[in-house]
């Protein structure tokens, strides 16, 4: 992986499959201490990270991210929980009463999670690690509180897969700038738009074969029908919410 600032962002790649060589725990000390000074709310470092090594807690949390191959097959994993149980026992400690088992405080501490966890990806990657970002985590986020023993006012929010690359993983590409910036006010995606947009992501080889191979019309539909379906919206929906009210943070 470059270190060369300007050609990392856009040569970045996801690593999903891993050398032999160990990570040293001290540098993953070192990265996380690093990425702790990512923007944060109020200064509070709303998040905790809890980090996997053993092999038998990484068989643990493999169920929970659908058995993906990367999660037994990585030196590390790491999950970034929105964490409000350390600022309220402080709170608790100096005489002063927490009242954050509410769904903006949920918010601010995912926001400051999803900040801390890029921040290490970005670190992790300039220092020559691969990285794989599991958005399966709030899926099954009880499953994940469960092996990982996680109290009341915490939340599991991302999943980063470490260890060394065994290859330079696949390139696929982005939207153009159009299609995500927006100058002054927000601009309607028009069907001539919303065309010119997705055209050369629809092109792509990798892309048709989806199509092909899932027996769809386009590749929107791979997304609608196969790989995020409305039933699996509203089940993992359902799961996440249960879960949030156990966890305090909803009524």
């Amino acid at each position: 992986m470059t270190t060369d600032i300007r050609e990392y962002f856009p040569k970045r790649r996801t690593i999903r499959r891993y050398s032999d060589r160990e990570v040293p725990a001290g540098l993953i000390d070192r990265l996380i201490l690093e990425a702790s000074h990512a923007p944060t709310t109020g200064n509070m470092q709303l998040y905790s990270v809890v980090e996997t090594r053993d092999p038998e807690g990484l068989r643990r949390l493999a169920p929970a991210h659908f058995n993906q191959p990367q999660v037994e097959g990585c030196k590390v994993a790491l999950t970034f929980c929105a964490d409000f149980n350390r600022f309220s026992r402080w709170c608790e400690e100096r005489r002063a009463e927490p009242c954050y088992d509410n769904l903006q405080s949920l918010v601010a501490a995912t926001i400051d999670t999803i900040a801390f966890a890029q921040q290490f990806n970005t670190l992790a990657e300039l220092n020559g690690l691969g990285v794989c970002w599991l958005g399966t985590t709030t899926y099954n986020a009880r499953e994940i509180a469960d092996a990982l023993s996680l109290p009341e006012l915490v939340v599991p929010v991302i999943t980063l897969t470490v260890g060394y690359p065994a290859d330079e993983g696949q390139e696929v590409g982005r939207l153009p700038l159009d299609a995500v910036l927006h100058r002054e006010t927000y601009q309607p995606y028009t069907t001539e738009r919303v065309n010119a947009l997705y055209a050369e992501k629809e092109a792509r080889p990798d892309s048709k074969q989806f199509v092909k191979e899932n027996s769809k019309e386009t590749l929107a539909q791979v997304f609608t029908d196969i790989r995020y379906p409305r039933a699996n919206n509203e089940l993992f929906s359902e799961k996440l919410i249960e879960y949030l009210k156990s966890s305090r943070f909803i009524k």
